[in-house]
């Protein structure tokens, strides 16, 4: 036995050291920790598929629950607002523009809620063994793209029911839109999943953010009504700065036939493209926070 337990002990000698403290550097450290993620992406797959697998365990109608809620939401809002506010009315095809901002918010808000949680979720495995720990919201990404694919396919069968299938160059917003999304959400994951470790108020400060951001995206109202009531004035340029405004328009001029006669924000393309540089330096910025923070996580959790 204890030829055995000094074998193991040289053996553990000569293995080289691996650092879980921050990769010191901008430019360096960031290349480090893409390495890292690189490295390990088959376990980011598993990761992906128990995200998947975990969401729905000893469900009957698995997968299509991920269906159900934003077709409800859909229902309730098509239901109250178009038809009982009226709202509809002004809208054509009130029912595919509601949608098409479903889809968007809906993949939005699971990123950011399930990506801020990643971290303290998976505790179990940071304290075991090392890991870059950006892979647990990055599978959150992974798992929630794929729900997002389910619903672009109800997405894309009703614009061909309705006979208006999007074709041309609108699709040029589509991933566009979809990128700028992904790039903001992923950046707020990594810097709350980092934060929730040391400060668990977060995760119910996001629910209640999210809320108010809903509301604040043309979703559920169109940006018509928006210029109606604060076009021209100060409070348009704070609601263009909010990047699901402008994802949530792209997504709607990509899917939205009927909605071509109707107002957009000048130079749409060119806002979506700034937003997507401004969001690929916060998401830098936000990994070398993550990076930064990530040395004592398996102390705090």
């Amino acid at each position: 036995m204890t030829d055995m337990i000094e074998a193991r002990a040289a053996g553990l000698a000569h293995q080289p050291l691996r650092l879980a403290s921050p990769r010191t550097g901008f430019a360096s450290g960031t290349l480090q920790s893409i390495r890292d993620i690189a490295a390990h992406r088959e376990l980011l797959g598993l990761l992906i598929s128990r995200e998947l697998k975990a969401r729905y365990k000893d469900s009957s109608l698995g997968f299509i629950w991920s269906l159900i809620r934003p077709l409800v939401m859909l229902l309730i809002y098509y239901v109250a607002l178009g038809q009982f506010l009226g709202a509809a009315r002004g809208i054509p095809r009130f029912a595919i523009f509601i949608y098409s901002g479903l889809a968007a918010w809906t993949l939005y808000s699971e990123i950011v809620a399930l990506g801020t949680a990643s971290i303290v979720g998976n505790s179990g495995l940071i304290k075991k063994v090392y890991l870059p720990r950006e892979v647990f919201p990055l599978s959150v990404v992974g798992s929630s793209l794929f729900n997002f694919g389910m619903q672009f396919v109800i997405l894309m069968a009703a614009t061909a029911v309705a006979h208006e299938i999007p074709t041309g160059t609108r699709w040029l917003f589509f991933p566009l839109s979809l990128a700028v999304l992904l790039v903001w959400a992923l950046a707020i994951a990594l810097l709350l999943s980092a934060v929730n470790v040391y400060l668990r108020d977060v995760g119910y400060l996001v629910e209640i953010a999210l809320q108010v951001f809903f509301w604040a995206s043309p979703i559920v109202y169109s940006w018509n009504l928006v210029l109606g009531k604060i076009g021209g004035t100060i409070y348009e340029t704070v609601y263009i700065a909010n990047p699901m405004t402008l994802v949530t328009m792209g997504f709607q001029k990509t899917f939205w036939v009927a909605g071509d006669g109707q107002p957009y924000p000048d130079r749409l393309g060119l806002r979506l493209g700034i937003m997507l540089a401004i969001g690929l330096v916060l998401l830098w910025l936000c990994q070398r926070v993550f990076a930064r923070l990530q040395a004592n996580f398996a102390q705090e959790l």
